[in-house]
């Protein structure tokens, strides 16, 4: 999980919409309560990172990580943009296949 949470924090801090999406499972949710919204599958997890992290030039640090399981990780985040910044969490969760299945994101 630290490798895959790494390359995603590396791909969405290189606004690289293509790197991000390799990471995820054609069947991947994204549920962010700050934003009020679920995205799902590959057009959506498109338009979750395309509006929030290239549209707000979105740079994430990853300030700790908490294994739950040898499958979800919890990623606490530091993000700086264009909105300011904030605290926030990604709970991440992986499928068989070693890919991203879910996020659960919420700020701090």
């Amino acid at each position: 999980m630290d490798k895959l949470i790494a390359q995603l924090i590396a791909a969405t801090n290189a606004f690289s919409v293509e790197a991000a999406l390799e990471l995820f499972s054609p069947k991947a949710v994204i549920a962010d309560v700050s934003v009020g919204k679920t995205f799902k599958g590959p057009a959506g997890v498109r338009e979750y990172i395309e509006e929030y992290f290239v549209g707000y030039h979105t740079v994430t640090k990853l300030e700790s990580l908490e294994a739950v399981s040898a499958k979800r990780a919890k990623a606490f985040v530091d993000f700086t943009g264009d909105f300011g910044h904030e605290k926030g969490l990604l709970d991440v969760a992986t499928g068989t296949d070693g890919l991203i299945i879910s996020i659960d994101a919420e700020l701090l």
